[in-house]
């Protein structure tokens, strides 16, 4: 499941086999007082288990973990990169794979990377690579709150800090936009949370996880059909 256990021997098997190269893209930015770092990380990666767990073709590369995340400058230990290095980066890692992978996905789960992560797959896309991705999306707020805060506890309860989970800002993403996009998300939650975490559930988080799965999974599916049973695609 996973590309770095495997020797460059096995790697070229499974590449010739038609395998699957999941690429997880999240971040490393705040998620309110009360959710870890790495949330969006997480997310991705899950994503992608539970994607490789359906279908044996797929293999998963290391995560990355630092994404465009100036929006949350001013919190610590948000570590951030600017656009176009995310879309450089995609874009060279896109090259790079689609040389052994004929097929190449990118999960992207921070809603930060959405614009430069669509044009570097655009751009591979006119090059003739086999590239595509898949953004996933929660219905009811925008950042650490309901539903990020249920994924997570669904993914690992042990770092959850239901204790500081406070209200945050549950305006409208639309509403609050302009003054996001002029002066960061402090301007506008000091807490950092856009949305309500204070009454989510593992359970909510769970079914939510299945659903955003089952979409993943369907995305792969049309893309390539389903695996063969062999292992490739």
């Amino acid at each position: 499941m996973w590309l770095a256990d495997l020797a460059w021997p096995d790697a070229a098997d499974r590449a010739a086999a038609g395998a699957v190269l999941a690429v997880p893209l999240g971040a490393t930015e705040q998620h309110g007082p009360h959710l870890p770092l790495s949330t969006d990380t997480d997310i991705a990666v899950v994503l992608c288990r539970r994607l490789a767990s359906a279908r044996p073709d797929v293999l998963i590369a290391p995560a990355v973990a630092y994404g465009s995340s100036g929006e949350h400058d001013g919190f610590a230990g948000t570590l951030t990169v600017s656009p176009a290095a995310v879309e450089q980066l995609v874009l060279e890692l896109g090259r790079s794979a689609t040389k052994v992978f004929r097929h190449v996905l990118f999960v992207s789960a921070h809603g930060g990377n959405a614009e430069p992560v669509t044009r570097a797959v655009h751009r591979l896309r006119s090059r003739s690579r086999h590239v595509t991705l898949f953004q996933p999306r929660w219905p009811r707020d925008a950042h650490a709150g309901h539903d990020e805060t249920g994924l997570q506890l669904a993914i690992d309860p042990g770092r959850v800090r239901m204790e500081r989970a406070v209200l945050g800002n549950i305006q409208p993403l639309a509403a609050l936009m302009p003054q996001l996009r002029a002066h960061g998300v402090r301007a506008v939650s000091p807490s950092g949370v856009l949305g309500d975490p204070t009454n989510a559930t593992a359970a909510e988080g769970a079914a939510l996880l299945d659903d955003l799965a089952t979409d993943l999974i369907r995305h792969v599916t049309t893309w390539l059909g389903p695996p063969r049973p062999g292992g490739g695609a």
